[in-house]
């Protein structure tokens, strides 16, 4: 009786009961709120049911020194194994092929100065960048929560993933959270800055786009996009493969496969582990509440800064070929949710306004920008990087040296006697991963093979 009671007390210090803490509970109700939004308000279901049953699933209380290896950031666990396509970053890239295989650019390369517009929203980018470094964020933490004012979860899951790996959870919720708040926050915001007569400007028909122009204009975006910004390439390259697909009339099976089973397999995946690794001690904290805060103000600067590039416009066009402002919104890259919009408000002021294909131009630019925007961060970090660490590590001759490796704020100390015994130390912040692998890399390209990592 003795050995039944204790292995039950035993048993009962591994149930959740016995693990929760307030901080599960609240991230549990968070995870069901997000479910509630996407089944009874239709708030994109797709991203929202997946993320929300993965925050609750994340927040399943269990005792962590068990060995039971089925939390997320556990070794071999089966959600751990999922995550890998989060933290390695194969999972954008995938869904950028689905939504190449989804997308007709025909409004864009019929009308190619849409694109500026796509190149204006980006502006949310790069004022949230300046604001997040005013308030503390590291350079490269600012640079993944800048992000979400491009309004593309996947895009920003890619450059998080990379730049703010302790970020990434609260970063990927939050820019799918305003992509299916885009009903929500812009409509108000383009009433606030268009006038009534600038609603109702009827725009001309789009031009027919040949079949030629459609199989060319992915292999020369891809060209010029990637020459440009090649860190850029994992989401730039699958995103015009999977175009080409579609326009090149020969690959319909794989362009269907890319854009349906395949695309709904890689949002299950990744919607569920981003919702996992939302885990209360990483997610309940003030920098998220900033980051909330920051990724809206990315997302209204950037439907802002589209919408006022268009009046911008209209001033040098002629009378008949000007722009209805509001398809401005659509520069960001919730596609095609901000494209639609556009449309529903122009027809609230004419019912015979329909802007939907003109709004597709500036809503397909900008899920290029967006792109080319973090592959241009990575790149520019990536750069820093390796530049300050390079100049920086005396190899020979030298025993020890410290130094401040800019951009992030991370001091070493290095120990590179050439003996057996050679050490090499560090301390420094959240951001050393990214910063020990340029100096793994520039160890072993100078043949210095036996330093030993102390953590």
């Amino acid at each position: 009786m003795d050995f039944i009671i204790q292995n039950f007390n035993e048993f009962l210090t591994f149930t959740g009961f016995a693990n929760a803490s307030a901080g599960n509970l609240i991230m549990i109700l968070v995870g069901a709120l997000f479910i509630w939004l996407a089944i009874k308000k239709d708030f994109e279901p797709l991203l929202l049911v997946p993320i929300g049953l993965g925050i609750i699933l994340g927040n399943i209380p269990f005792r962590a020194d068990a060995g039971l290896e089925i939390g997320l950031y556990e070794d071999n666990s089966v959600l751990n194994i999922f995550y890998q396509g989060v933290k390695q970053g194969w999972y954008p890239p995938l869904v950028f092929l689905g939504i190449g295989a989804m997308t007709d650019f025909s409004a864009l390369i019929s009308n190619p100065k849409l694109i500026l517009i796509g190149a204006a929203a980006q502006f949310g980018i790069f004022g949230a960048y300046m604001i997040a470094l005013a308030l503390g964020f590291e350079p490269n933490q600012a640079a993944g929560i800048a992000i979400i004012g491009g309004a593309d979860g996947p895009t920003a899951i890619f450059l998080s993933s990379k730049l703010s790996p302790n970020l990434m959870g609260a970063i990927a919720v939050c820019a799918y959270s305003y992509m299916a708040l885009v009903p929500v926050i812009q409509p108000p915001l383009m009433r606030l800055l268009t006038t009534k007569k600038e609603r109702v400007i009827k725009m001309k028909p789009a031009r027919q786009v040949s079949q030629t122009e459609k199989i060319l204009f992915p292999i020369i975006g891809l060209l010029l996009t990637t020459f440009i910004v090649p860190s850029g390439l994992p989401l730039l390259g699958m995103l015009f493969f999977g175009n080409l697909l579609k326009e090149s009339g020969k690959t319909t099976r794989l362009a269907k496969t890319a854009s349906s089973s395949l695309n709904d397999i890689v949002v299950i995946l990744l919607g569920l582990t981003v919702g996992c690794s939302t885990q209360a001690s990483e997610f309940l904290t003030l920098n998220t509440i900033k980051i909330f805060a920051l990724g809206a103000l990315a997302f209204i600067i950037a439907s802002a800064s589209g919408i006022l590039f268009v009046k911008l416009m209209n001033l040098f066009l002629p009378k008949g070929k000007k722009l209805n402002p509001l398809i401005g919104n659509a520069g960001v890259s919730a596609v095609p949710m901000s494209a639609r919009i556009s449309n529903n408000l122009g027809l609230e002021y004419d019912r015979h306004n329909f802007l939907l294909m003109h709004a597709m131009g500036p809503n397909v630019a900008g899920v290029i920008g967006s792109a080319v925007a973090a592959g241009a961060l990575l790149g520019f970090f990536n750069s820093l990087q390796d530049k300050h660490i390079k100049n920086r590590i005396a190899l020979k001759g030298q025993k020890h040296l410290t130094f401040n490796a800019f951009p992030f704020r991370a001091t070493f100390l290095f120990f590179l006697a050439l003996n057996p015994h050679s050490h090499f130390s560090f301390k420094g912040n959240d951001n050393l991963n990214l910063i020990t692998q340029s100096a793994v890399r520039h160890c072993q390209n100078s043949k210095i093979m036996n330093a030993r990592f102390i953590y």
